[in-house]
């Protein structure tokens, strides 16, 4: 995201503190932001905040501010995305009518860049006629609204109507600056453990987070594609705008994979599948007892390479995760060879700082061909970005012939 650059207008509601967090988090990814807020959203947070986390000076003021009489023409011009967040009622209106009164709502008014409008106010308001009307007429302009959150509103009342929460938005924003290069491929994703039961209450599994996984899918949406994740039992949310399939045990996995695998142009494995299960499971809880207790365990379905061995011939490509401890290049390339895969992204999850758990990763990509690439020590949402740009050269070249 460096180089972007993203005008954040703050209009006068109570959820104007959250923009405060948002302008960080886009900070946190290398871009740009400039903030413009009208006079009533100063009542709810200073111009300082912003300032200081942005960094740039923050224009609140069309004639009281040195250097802004033109600023509203560049600025809307010359940004790669604007995002009006918290949108009042009121101001909805001023951008669907043309008024323009302040500084921001002639940005508005001049602008060529893309504009994203997050709605906030009473359920009441948001449902009035109106309101919706002029929403329906943004849409038709050109104008992308986020649909907002449900719950307990500051008013007191409950419905529609809250600001969606600032990570929603930035992932937002970040798909709507980001290349579609990925456009019409639908990609499937694995992510997360899975987990099997031993009686009601206990379980065997992994300490795969999910977080490689959720980044693949996030990332892969971001870029145009249809995304499907199958994921494990994991604390994280699941990403907006795809498919999300939740399962609990490796057969679970297997069902929900092969039902969406149809029309994939890519899949990848990216979940830590439990390699075996409890034979039977207790119908109650096993009540301490004896000073030690066998369990007879049984393989599971291998998924990926069932799915390696009737994959063969067809222009899908098949990636696949290798999380070794030791001869991570030996034990990853055999992996590649007797599970029929295009790639395996092979990491060390010896290492404190990449594998299970953390939020960052340091992998080698290794290919049909034997061709191995290394990448740095980087983000778990960077890594997913080079994974994708190697699986679409792998589609790419499988097409070419």
């Amino acid at each position: 995201m460096k180089g972007k650059e993203v005008i954040i207008g703050v209009t006068g509601g109570i959820a104007a503190y959250k923009a405060a967090e948002l302008v960080r988090l886009l900070v946190k990814d290398d871009i740009l932001v400039k903030v413009a807020m009208t006079k009533s959203a100063t009542k709810f947070v200073t111009p300082l905040t912003f300032e200081a986390l942005s960094g740039e000076r923050v224009i609140h003021d069309m004639f009281g501010q040195e250097g802004t009489v033109i600023d509203h023409i560049h600025w809307g011009q010359e940004s790669d995305l604007i995002i009006i967040a918290p949108a009042t009622a009121n101001f909805i209106g001023k951008m669907a009518h043309g008024i323009g009164d302040d500084f921001l709502s002639t940005c508005v008014l001049a602008a060529t860049a893309k504009t994203l409008v997050c709605p906030s106010m009473n359920t009441r308001m948001f449902e009035n006629p109106a309101v919706q009307e002029n929403l329906s007429l943004l849409k038709r302009r050109g104008f992308i609204i986020m649909e907002p959150g449900q719950g307990a509103l500051a008013c007191g009342t409950e419905g529609p109507g809250r600001l969606p929460e600032p990570d929603e938005i930035l992932e937002q924003a970040k798909r709507l600056l980001s290349d579609q290069d990925l456009s019409g491929l639908k990609i499937l994703v694995t992510a997360g453990p899975t987990t099997e039961p031993i009686d009601p209450v206990r379980y065997i599994s992994n300490r795969s987070s999910g977080k490689m996984g959720y980044a693949l899918a996030k990332a892969a949406a971001r870029r145009g594609a249809e995304v499907i994740l199958v994921s494990g039992p994991t604390c994280l949310n699941p990403p907006p705008g795809l498919g999300f399939c939740p399962v609990i045990t490796a057969e679970d996995m297997r069902r929900s994979v092969f039902e969406n695998r149809p029309g994939c142009d890519i899949i990848i494995k990216a979940a830590a599948v439990s390699d075996y299960r409890p034979r039977d499971c207790a119908v109650q809880k096993i009540k301490k007892g004896a000073e030690s207790i066998s369990l007879e365990l049984v393989k599971n379905p291998d998924i990926l390479a069932e799915l390696g061995s009737t994959i063969e011939g067809s222009p899908s490509v098949l990636v696949g995760f290798a999380a070794e401890t030791e001869n991570l290049i030996a034990n990853a390339e055999k992996k590649l060879k007797a599970k029929s895969l295009d790639m395996i992204v092979a990491n060390d999850v010896s290492r404190k700082d990449a594998g299970f758990e953390t939020d960052t990763n340091m992998v080698k990509f290794i290919y049909r061909d034997g061709h191995i690439d290394d990448s740095p020590l980087m983000t778990k949402d960077k890594v997913a970005d080079l994974v994708l740009d190697r699986a679409k050269a792998l589609r790419e070249a499988v097409l070419e012939g």
